[in-house]
């Protein structure tokens, strides 16, 4: 199954259940100023409101343009008003185009597929390179200076978020959710588990002492 990854800075359009379409599966998710809320996987369409609590549409609309992770999305802003002026300055800070709020799940769904079928962007991002950390994303692979780190597909999963938030604790509740996992109490335990595997596949690799436990708290990839 395909996955399209579908990031809006509404917190309510961000809980729209998630739609499949043949063998792709559009999944919503949300967008803070500080990134993704979940892991981005397949191709990546941000919905970027106008007015934002925290910074404006147009300041976010930049930083995606920066970001590795979506530096290839679709940006649609969403603007209050069809205002001419507003829609240069979203097309000139990156947007690709712009729509007039607010969007329900069918119109936010409509555009995208609408694009979808021929889009001609690539995948987001192929591959995560962090010193001597190689993440292949397209083939599912990581390698420590070249050595092939054996995983699981959860555990590649994992360690892919974990490398594009480096440096950061991450609770066992926010790997959950990266990995569209919630609602599951389960699923907080099978944490420890792949923590544990990609311990395990880290240290076969010669990259044990990456990862590292905060008691309490949660886990750290040190790169």
């Amino acid at each position: 199954m395909n996955r399209v990854s579908i990031l809006t800075t509404d917190t309510q359009a961000a809980r729209f259940d998630r739609f499949s379409n043949g063998e792709t599966d559009f999944v919503f998710g949300l967008l803070t100023p500080d990134g993704p809320e979940k892991l981005v996987e397949g191709q990546a369409w941000a919905f970027v409101d106008w007015v934002m609590k925290d910074l404006s549409g147009l300041e976010m609309c930049r930083r995606l343009r920066a970001d590795p992770r979506l530096a290839q999305a679709h940006i649609t802003m969403v603007l209050e008003a069809d205002d001419a002026d507003d829609r240069r300055r979203a097309l000139k800070a990156g947007a690709d185009d712009y729509a007039i709020g607010p969007l329900d799940r069918q119109a936010m769904l409509d555009r995208v597929l609408a694009l979808h079928a021929n889009a001609v962007r690539p995948l987001a991002r192929q591959m995560v390179e962090a010193g001597d950390l190689q993440i292949n994303v397209a083939g599912e692979q990581a390698r420590w200076k070249g050595a092939l780190i054996p995983l699981r597909p959860n555990e590649f999963r994992v360690l892919r978020y974990m490398a594009e938030n480096a440096n950061r604790i991450l609770t066992r509740a926010e790997l959950v959710h990266a990995l569209g996992k919630a609602g599951d109490p389960d699923y907080l335990r099978t944490v420890d588990v792949w923590i544990k595997r990609l311990r395990f596949g880290l240290r076969e690799a010669g990259a044990g002492h990456l990862l590292r436990t905060v008691h309490g708290k949660g886990y750290v990839l040190d790169l």
